[in-house]
């Protein structure tokens, strides 16, 4: 693996300009102060009931994710370029989604095999056909990006389905910003707060042809069983609208309503966080008990607008991700700013072949795996691990995408040994509607365990507060 990357150390081990006054602060802090910061972090989550559930796990299934007191630091400049790659893409992925369930010109042009999408169990066919307004289908991105070099970074994978984490990146910054007000009056800090207001305008904007006066939008979630019911809520109230199960809603004389404790109320937009196949029992599966009967016609009508749309997760589909760069240059007609990580497509026998040799060197994932589960990641794995997930790999070769183990780059963390370098990735959130909305930062993920690579909450890993300096 090659160096790994120390943000705040630049060549020579002299701390590089975006950290330096951190670098001086870290110095001033006390061993008590530190506990003293982690534990009053730990007391503000508790209180706001920040946590995330653990599905499968012997102990209590709710837990707070571990958060950091060191921010991770971008420059004016370094964010900029960031920027500039993630609308790019998020441009093209609308682009493309559009095109799949239309003219499907991508797939004609041979740049992408049909069967890789016609046979996808991510692709909605009941989606071929309906226009979406403004032609938005992913109104919320989540871009997962990594970075091995200074000015060199990869997108790891898109999130185009159901994005969760923007709630960790709010209370992280609301934490940090309590803890430690100097800091924020020492240097400008891009803010991140205005999150839920520009979601409400993004909500807003794409509101469906048949709406007259000012839309009503609502959140829609499976339930407080959720693993991100607390983000549903804490979005619904930030948003100022209501967070509504299935049974709120109900469709009557071609339009939705929400259930009131006065007259029922008309909705317009609906923010949805149950997946495609439970959102409409007479469409998908019939014995969904979480969505809305009769939501998709009015859908396909232009009635109410669903965001994200049905069928986005075609685009965030790890078989589909080695195509992105194609995807960006056949719609944008421009080279991607930002790369993707080098991958080898298992189902293509060729591939294959290549990833079974070199196993113990690489990452391998699901196709349609998320939260760091199902995935092996080579050097770290034992060689049991790795013969058990040969075995996987052959059975079922065209489930799983294999890439290079990156040397992520790191970030200091505090540990119980001290202040210590660990692995991050970056999780910036898109809006996508009237206009591109990017938020300055996003979710930083941290491996908290040292060597390891996988950030995932669900798999030990913390969240810091991202930092976008202003010039």
């Amino acid at each position: 693996m090659a160096a790994i990357f120390n943000e705040m150390e630049g060549k020579g081990g002299a701390v590089r300009e975006p950290y330096a006054r951190i670098e001086e602060w870290l110095r001033t802090l006390s061993p008590r102060d530190v506990e003293r910061a982690l534990k009053e972090a730990e007391a503000i989550f508790r209180r706001q009931g920040i946590t995330f559930a653990v599905y499968g796990d012997n102990q209590a299934s709710e837990r707070l994710i571990p958060f950091d007191i060191i921010p991770r630091i971008f420059a004016a400049s370094e964010w900029r370029k960031l920027s500039a790659g993630i609308e790019q893409r998020v441009r093209a992925l609308n682009a493309f989604i559009h095109d799949l369930y239309h003219r499907q010109e991508i797939l004609r042009a041979g740049r992408i095999p049909s069967e890789l999408i016609i046979q996808n169990e991510a692709f909605v066919p009941e989606m071929v056909g309906v226009m979406a307004a403004r032609g938005i289908y992913a109104h919320i991105i989540g871009i997962d990006i990594v970075r091995v070099a200074e000015n060199e970074f990869y997108v790891l994978e898109d999130n185009c389905r159901t994005p969760s984490g923007v709630s960790y990146m709010l209370e992280d910054r609301e934490a940090m910003m309590y803890l430690f007000p100097e800091l924020f009056a020492q240097q400008r800090i891009c803010p991140v707060e205005n999150y839920p207001a520009m979601l409400r305008q993004t909500l807003e904007s794409v509101a469906p042809p048949a709406c007259k006066g000012e839309p009503t939008a609502v959140i829609l979630t499976p339930g407080i069983h959720n693993s991100a019911f607390f983000e549903h809520a804490f979005l619904a109230d930030e948003m100022g609208v209501e967070l509504c199960e299935g049974n709120d809603l109900f469709v009557s004389d071609g339009y939705l309503y929400m259930r009131t404790t006065q007259e029922p109320k008309r909705v317009d937009v609906v923010y949805r966080r149950i997946d495609d196949a439970f959102l409409d029992p007479l469409t998908f599966r019939p014995d969904s008990a979480i969505g809305v009967p009769g939501i998709f016609d009015l859908y396909r009508a232009g009635r109410v607008t669903l965001v994200n749309a049905p069928g986005t997760g075609i685009a965030d589909d790890k078989s589909i991700y080695t195509y992105i760069p194609d995807v960006i240059e056949f719609y944008t007609g421009e080279k991607p700013l930002l790369k993707n990580v080098p991958t080898w497509r298992c189902g293509d026998p060729k591939q294959l072949a290549y990833v079974l040799d070199h196993l113990p060197e690489l990452v391998v994932k699901e196709v349609h795996g998320s939260g760091g589960y199902g995935m092996l990641v080579g050097p770290t794995s034992s060689k049991k691990d790795i013969e058990d997930f040969r075995a996987r790999l052959k059975a079922r070769p065209g489930n799983y995408i294999a890439q290079p183990t990156l040397a992520l780059s790191s970030v200091p963390t505090f540990t119980r040994s001290g202040v210590a370098p660990r692995h991050v990735d970056l999780r910036p959130f898109v809006l996508s509607g009237d206009k591109v909305r990017i938020t300055p930062g996003g979710l930083t993920r941290v491996a908290l365990k040292k060597g390891s690579l996988v950030v995932n909450s669900s798999q030990g890993g913390g969240t810091k507060d991202t930092w976008v300096l202003e010039d």
